[in-house]
């Protein structure tokens, strides 16, 4: 058996939830490794919905573990709620079947208000973050003043930790125009809180490489997409991590070695939330078809996502910069029932050069004109089908002519919103 990164391929909202959910039954272990709260997975089993934030989507598998590693940055607020949330639905009655990282950094009130108030300062040149403190505790962790998980379970450390930092933060809120937050709240809150997750804190680490050693499947779960990576993304449209997968390793405490291939994610056509350059983007009826048939509105925030053409720039980036050996297309049940379909296959740029690379210039990028390759499109409802020679012929050519612009198999496509609308043509954790 393998292990296997799932990394969106786009700017995120690929539906890598849907795809960790279903590749669960394959893992013994699913590892979130980055990001925070930022990140909405939408999971639909049985016709009931599920929204989760933090914890990785295998928690929907009973008796699979789920780590939540040492690069996420998690909110103590959310990560109960989810936790009452599941515990409620019967989906996580055993404490042992969720472990957060000791070593995960804690994002509290102080974050949020820091990065709502930036953002309603910034005007035209916001970033369009979701305002739930990411930024602010990523940048704490970097300064080495942030707080751990293991620090909400000792009332003087964390006493301390917030003393030493809260003088700062609230000159900083008070800049912006927020209000201040006060220690023995915040302390307070905090503490209830670590109470409330203490059965669940300990060493991702540690016991990720006990798990691999016995030979469990390990299932790395990514959140967002590469082009939101702080380093490989439409910077500073962008997320505050590293969300390809070389960082898997780093935010789950384990070594590079024991990965052995990884899968993107991309929708069958393009979506981003938020601002910066989209280069497919239709501001058309065309995208508004895709927005409302596609239900494009973000799971975190509820909104409306930009949506546009396939851009096989795009993929052909993302299969590079994080070693992608399998691609999913999902939603590909959203284009049923246009006459025909396009993918990007090159840019126009304003110097009149045309290029097929995805360019590191983000002006480029914003002022470049995409290039399109049409194809037939299909009528036929893909609901039901469960089989790849079920597809019809347009379909297949679309799918396969994606596989030949980007040099990566696509080994499953999803064709509906429940777990089982996914015909899987691969299983990514067998060798070979």
């Amino acid at each position: 058996m393998s292990n296997v990164v799932i990394v969106g391929a786009q700017w995120g909202d690929e539906g890598k939830g849907k795809v960790v959910d279903l590749f669960t039954s394959w893992a013994d272990v699913v590892v979130r490794y980055q990001g925070g709260a930022n990140a909405g997975h939408t999971l639909v089993v049985g016709g009931v919905k599920t929204v989760l934030h933090l914890v990785p989507s295998g928690i929907l598998h009973p008796g699979k573990r789920c780590y939540i590693g040492n690069g996420v940055v998690v909110d103590p607020e959310a990560l109960c709620e989810e936790i009452d949330l599941l515990k409620g639905k019967n989906l996580m009655q055993d404490p042992a079947q969720l472990v957060v990282s000791e070593n995960a950094h804690v994002i509290l009130p102080y974050h949020k208000r820091i990065d709502a108030g930036r953002e309603a300062r910034s005007g035209a040149a916001k970033i369009g973050t979701t305002g739930r403190g990411i930024g602010p505790a990523y940048e704490d962790k970097v300064a080495r003043r942030g707080i751990r998980m293991r620090d909400l379970l000792q009332p003087k450390v964390l006493r301390d930790k917030l003393t030493a930092r809260l003088d700062e933060a609230n000159a900083q809120i008070a800049s912006l125009g927020g209000e201040k937050v006060e220690l023995e709240a915040v302390l307070s809150r905090a503490l209830e809180l670590g109470e409330k997750i203490a059965a669940h804190v300990g060493d991702c680490s540690e016991r990720l490489a006990h798990e691999i050693e016995r030979g469990r499947a390990v299932l790395f779960e990514g959140a967002q997409g590469t082009l939101l990576d702080i380093d490989h993304g439409t910077y500073p449209y962008v997320t505050s991590s590293n969300t390809v997968a070389g960082n898997a390793a780093v935010g789950a405490g384990v070594g590079p070695t024991v990965i052995h291939s990884v899968v993107g994610i991309s929708k069958a056509y393009t979506t981003r939330v938020g601002n910066g350059p989209l280069p497919t983007e239709l501001t058309d009826a065309l995208g508004e078809r895709l927005r409302t048939v596609g239900a494009e509105f973000g799971a975190t925030t509820g909104r409306p996502r930009r949506c546009g053409w396939l851009d096989a720039l795009v993929l052909k980036y993302a299969a590079r910069v994080n070693g992608m050996n399998g691609l999913v297309l999902t939603k590909l049940d959203v284009l049923t029932g246009l006459d025909e379909v396009k993918i990007a296959v090159s840019y126009k740029l304003p110097n009149g050069k045309t290029v097929t690379s995805f360019p590191s210039d983000p002006e480029q990028l914003g002022e470049a004109q995409p290039v399109y390759e049409t194809l037939p499109g299909w009528k036929e409802p893909l609901g039901d089908l469960r089989e790849w020679s079920e597809l019809p012929a347009s379909t297949r050519r679309y799918v396969e002519r994606v596989e030949q612009l980007v040099g990566v198999e696509v080994i499953a496509v999803s064709v509906g919103a429940e777990r089982q609308q996914t015909i899987v043509r691969k299983n990514p954790f067998r060798h070979g």
